[in-house]
């Protein structure tokens, strides 16, 4: 929140500041509105650079014996909601492990790849998606994942509005769409999936696609009848379900993939063996601490557990068949 806004001593000249100030102030406020209001074609786009790092643990510390540990959120959720539901999370490691962390966000799931890639980042929560596509490429290895509702498997929700008379996929022809990151598992590579099975790609199917870059924005946008249909990360509609159901309970789910390996903590590969144990250690026994377990409610996680490759292979064939039929997983 901005600090108050003091008057000059010379009242003229204090006045004069002050409507100035003002009149800056809204002006960026009404421009800022503009570019987040609504979805625009490709080449209208705003593109927004999240390269900052938030500090989450004793930020400044330049006398810290260890450099920070620097973990990576992919844009699941938006920026703010991000940085919201991750936090205490992240203190929470910070603390028990006395290392600082800083909480890295991209726009897109690509970025964070890269950042991984180039032992840019440490740790990463990314999805599941790029894990399968991106983890010879660039390395990274499996950390940990959250059990949720006793599983360690979602699904992709295909959600539209609640009052719109659409009940399949194939209601959707010739009507909007929006897909969540051109990498993502849920938000893009299942419908691609399930138009394939009925001879149908998304750009001649679909009159027009957006893509939101988060999973909540997607939510919205059908909320809103911004787009007539989204596919979505499961986990992300039922937490909003729970927590704050606003946009969620104008949407209408017509259709639950198969079950996928849920996303999942990863290292990069520079990450020392000692800290992956360390971070391991302490996510595993996270449930089993008041604190830790207040958090873990908080993002209806029941708790973290030791993830296994083969959770992965149905994401795996689902690519592989894409590609076999001359469809890009994933969006250029």
């Amino acid at each position: 929140m901005a600090e108050p806004i003091q008057a000059a001593r010379n009242p003229r000249r204090g006045n004069r500041l002050a409507i100035g100030l003002i009149f800056l102030i809204l002006t960026l406020g009404i421009g800022l509105l503009l570019l987040a209001g609504g979805c625009s074609r490709d080449d209208e786009k705003v593109v927004v650079d999240f390269s900052k790092t938030v500090p989450v643990e004793r930020p400044g510390d330049k006398s810290a014996p260890d450099p920070p540990l620097r973990v990576a959120v992919a844009a699941m959720v938006s920026p703010r909601e991000t940085f919201n539901l991750y936090r205490q999370l992240l203190e929470y490691l910070g603390h028990k492990s006395g290392r600082r962390l800083e909480l890295v966000q991209r726009k897109t799931y690509a970025e964070i790849d890269e950042l991984l890639g180039k032992s840019q980042i440490d740790l990463a929560f990314i999805c599941s998606g790029p894990y399968v596509c991106g983890k010879e490429k660039y390395g990274f290895s499996l950390l940990a994942v959250p059990e949720i509702h006793g599983s360690h498997f979602y699904h992709a929700y295909l959600i539209v509005n609640k009052d719109s008379p659409f009940k399949s996929l194939e209601d959707l022809k010739g009507h909007t769409f929006a897909f969540t990151d051109p990498d993502s598992n849920t938000g893009r590579l299942v419908p691609t999936y399930w138009l394939a099975a009925i001879k149908q790609q998304p750009d001649t199917f679909f009159s027009r696609i957006i893509y939101t870059y988060s999973h909540d924005n997607s939510i919205m946008a059908v909320a809103r009848g911004l787009v007539d249909g989204a596919a979505v990360d499961g986990l992300i509609w039922e937490y909003y379900q729970a927590k704050t159901p606003d946009f969620t309970s104008k949407t209408r789910i017509i259709k639950k993939s198969q079950p996928f390996g849920i996303p999942p903590l990863v290292a990069s590969k520079q990450l020392s063996g000692e800290t992956k144990t360390q971070i391991q250690r302490l996510l595993f026994s996270m449930h089993q601490d008041p604190e830790g377990k207040k958090i873990l409610a908080e993002l209806m996680i029941d708790r973290f557990i030791q993830p296994r490759e083969e959770w992965y292979d149905s994401l795996r064939e689902m690519a592989q068949r894409l590609d076999r039929r001359g469809e890009k997983p994933h969006a250029p």
